[in-house]
């Protein structure tokens, strides 16, 4: 693939686009334009890569961001409303702005797209995030764009405002660390580095039409990625445990006060809903080896540099 041709990337300034950004620039890729609404973020994206071209602009709305469209070859189509308590919030950043995207991509004519759907298009659970994430996915699949689809499963690593981010964050200030119920609840957590590789991977090899998978390589239950990552840190923490329907309660009475929860309830039901997602073979499909779990948490938690840096939560 010519890494001098134009490649576009939607929510570019979350923690998957901050890691792929990066990550593109390691593979030599130079010509690449950044769309994101979240104006602090992206400042922070053009400090670590200033030879990129930043677009602040919600995707929702029409505007000047549909110009940088034109003469574009491939677009990694990353946006998404993740958490957040109002529908409209889902429904404007999963749908509305995807359509719009979509009308773009048709509309130039570009070549290749590969668009980040979720492992939550195969739960159990029921919420905006899921149903909107479905929605998303399924306008893709109708538009007949060439593309292909991935679905991660829970990520961490680098510029994480949320999730496992936040949770470490929240270590380090609390002397108490409360779980829900036993906290034996299956995760599959996916290095945001390993899937950056994967995007990369699927981006030059322009598989039309297929789905992929991608799930994190090791098993491990929620309360144990929490003691690993106290133990990486160095914490003092005392991990306990409350019974899950006083755990519920307080996160929906938390939410009354905080118009920007870190940790809604319906996060929670989604936590410990059950859920087991079969992944691909991203080694044999890719040829990307997954990175061992404890030394990703390592690179996450303990990097220089960019275990420093704290994104604004967009939603």
């Amino acid at each position: 693939m010519d890494k001098t041709k134009k490649i576009i990337v939607t929510g570019a300034a979350g923690l998957l686009g901050q890691n792929l950004i990066l990550m593109l620039h390691e593979k030599g890729y130079t010509n690449i334009i950044a769309i994101d609404k979240n104006k602090k973020n992206l400042a922070i994206l053009k400090r670590l890569n200033n030879a990129i071209t930043t677009i602040e602009a919600d995707l929702s709305k029409d505007g000047n961001w549909a110009d940088a469209f034109e003469n574009t070859d491939t677009v990694l189509m990353l946006h998404a409303q993740i958490t957040g308590l109002y529908r409209e919030e889902f429904i404007n950043n999963n749908i509305v702005a995807t359509e719009k995207v979509l009308g773009q991509i048709k509309k130039s004519n570009i070549s290749y797209t590969v668009h980040i759907s979720s492992s939550v298009v195969n739960s159990v659970a029921k919420d905006y995030y899921t149903d909107t994430k479905k929605e998303q996915e399924t306008l893709v699949l109708k538009s007949k764009i060439p593309c292909c689809i991935l679905r991660p499963t829970l990520m961490f690593g680098w510029f994480d405002p949320k999730h496992l981010g936040w949770l470490s964050r929240f270590m380090e200030r609390a002397p108490v660390f409360p779980v829900p119920g036993n906290g034996k609840y299956l995760r599959q957590p996916l290095y945001s580095r390993d899937f950056c590789r994967v995007i990369i991977a699927a981006m030059e090899k322009q598989r039309v039409g297929e789905t992929f998978d991608i799930v994190g390589q090791e098993e491990i239950n929620y309360i144990d990625i929490i003691r690993s990552i106290k133990r990486i840190k160095h914490l003092k923490t005392c991990i306990i445990k409350i019974p899950y329907h006083l755990f519920y309660c307080l996160l929906k009475c938390y939410a009354v006060f905080n118009k920007k929860p870190p940790f809604t309830a319906d996060q929670l039901t989604s936590l410990t809903a059950g859920d087991y997602f079969t992944g691909v073979d991203y080694e044999k499909c890719f040829n990307i080896k997954a990175t061992p779990l404890n030394q990703a948490f390592e690179e996450t938690y303990t990097h220089p540099e960019y275990s420093q840096i704290i994104l604004e939560r967009c939603e």
